[in-house]
């Protein structure tokens, strides 16, 4: 940290750098409106839920009693769909649409198998997921793919045409009580860094109205200059955003859920109250003076009484009702089972709000067959799908900045306009998936393409495809007798025989 005020900071700057400040200023106000919702959302994915809906006497007398209780609908809303989001590669060539093999090693190296599944949670929870993408001095062939905190990183784009033209990352190091910035652009990379408010100094010469918000330039030892040049031409933070409105504000797929499971949370709060209080018989006390507590000085004598707290009598489980002909009585412990009822029709909500299989929630699965639960199955997977179509452009871009990484613009630009190729979204029996594709497979598919279908990874599929042929080189009789066979057009359905004439007087 320098000594100088912000303003002999902001006289020693040029006109880019001021600019990227001001960039760098600007979108990081805009993350921190987002970050409030956008905690709000991983926590109650986490199942972080605070008591809602309960009335002012509830919560002040039970409240305490059901911190941290939660039963957390919100996380299986989001794993549902993104355990079955699986990138297994991009394809480059018009003409040959295998995956990339370059392309699926450097996502494999940068284990992006599991990172992109916790992205896609995340995406799907806070609307927004992020990726950074950033060449390796030590290996210029694999780039480093990081997966970023939807809290930390934000993108700008250009309103007309919707291109991304600068991506900023905000952290802060409590030990160090520093805060810090990195603004990329297609060409630059700039590193801010701040003293954080914790440990900011009492008497900061800097002005009350500081133009560079406190920050300055950041130079870390493995740089050597200050700002970093983008040798990509891209901007390398990559945004993958949920459903949209043909606006800039994605959704949530827990958005409308919270209420949901903010009641059920309550109702369970309710009905744990009652097993603690009216699971059993209680008994009522009517008619009889309010029991008092006598008052000792400090020899132990009884210097006076004072009346017992009704409300300590509540949570006693005593019901204390004072007058006249005093009398005992009790009522019945209470149905529970009401309780449950409620629960049971508000995650039935949940799966229909959301397209979730009933029975992905409620566990209740009955003699159903196969094709039964596959119809069940069917909000899920056009749910899925969708998504599949909202991350595509995401994952696009990631496969483009690797190329652009590795010093190939041509396969950056071939990657923007590929294809990503995803597992099946939709599951199968295995008898069931086995005998579709091997009737595809007869109809004339290709077997390459019934092995991709099957849910092989890239790879898979070539060791499978070489196998292949050795066994057909090992028995070329039987290999040209299965292809004939494949390749046979189906017989047409042959017309019923005639019957016979009836012969007179015969029945």
């Amino acid at each position: 940290m320098t000594d100088q005020t912000g303003e002999d900071l902001l006289s020693l700057m040029d006109e880019e750098t001021k600019h990227a400040l001001f960039t760098m200023q600007r979108l990081a106000s805009e993350l921190r409106l987002r970050q409030p919702a956008i905690q709000r959302r991983m926590n109650y994915v986490r199942g972080r839920h605070p008591l809602a809906y309960a009335s002012e006497e509830f919560a002040r007398y039970m409240g305490d009693r059901f911190t941290g209780f939660a039963d957390n609908w919100c996380l299986p809303i989001v794993q549902t769909p993104a355990e079955r989001l699986d990138v297994q590669g991009i394809r480059l060539d018009a003409e040959d649409l295998r995956p990339d093999a370059e392309m699926s090693r450097v996502w494999r190296v940068n284990n992006c198998e599991r990172a992109s599944s916790e992205a896609f949670v995340v995406g799907l929870a806070a609307s927004r997921a992020f990726a950074l993408v950033w060449g390796d001095e030590e290996d210029p062939d694999t780039p480093v793919i990081t997966w970023e905190r939807a809290e930390q990183a934000i993108v700008s784009y250009r309103p007309d045409t919707g291109k991304p033209v600068a991506g900023l990352k905000l952290w802060s190091d409590e030990d160090a009580g520093f805060e810090y910035a990195t603004l990329y652009t297609r060409d630059r990379v700039w590193k801010w860094q701040r003293r954080g408010v914790t440990l900011a100094v009492r008497h900061d010469p800097r002005p009350a109205v500081d133009p560079t918000g406190g920050w300055e330039p950041r130079q870390p030892a493995e740089d050597d200059v200050w700002p970093l040049a983008n040798p990509m031409g891209m901007v390398p933070l990559v945004e993958l955003r949920n459903q949209t409105l043909l606006d800039d504000a994605p959704m949530s797929d827990i958005d409308g859920v919270i209420a949901m499971q903010d009641a059920v949370n309550l109702i369970w709060a309710y009905l744990f109250n009652a097993l603690d209080y009216a699971s059993l018989p209680q008994r009522v006390v009517t008619g009889a003076e309010v029991p008092s507590i006598p008052i000792l000085n400090a020899q132990g004598d009884v210097v006076g009484e004072k009346p017992v707290d009704l409300d300590q009598l509540v949570k006693d489980r005593i019901l204390w009702i004072p007058g006249d002909d005093a009398s005992a009585t009790e009522w019945s412990a209470a149905r529970l089972d009401v309780f449950s009822s409620v629960i049971e029709r508000a995650i039935e909500h949940i799966a229909a709000q959301t397209r979730t299989p009933p029975h992905y929630l409620i566990g209740k699965v009955a003699n159903l067959s196969a094709e039964a639960l596959t119809a069940a199955e069917t909000g899920l997977v056009s749910k899925t799908r969708e998504r599949v179509t909202y991350f595509t452009p995401g994952i696009r871009r990631i496969f483009s900045l690797v190329a652009a990484a590795q010093g190939n613009p041509e396969r950056a630009k071939s990657a923007l306009s590929g294809r990503v190729a995803w597992g099946d979204v939709q599951f199968r029996s295995l008898a069931q998936k086995v005998d579709a594709l091997q009737k595809m497979h007869q109809m004339g598919f290709p077997f390459e393409w019934v092995a991709e279908q099957y849910g092989m990874e890239p790879h898979e599929v070539q060791r499978v495809m070489g196998m292949r042929e050795r066994e057909m080189a090992m028995d070329p009789v039987g290999a040209l007798a299965d292809r004939i066979e494949s390749t046979q057009p189906p017989s047409p359905p042959q017309p019923p025989a005639p019957s016979a004439p009836a012969v007179e007087g015969e029945e």
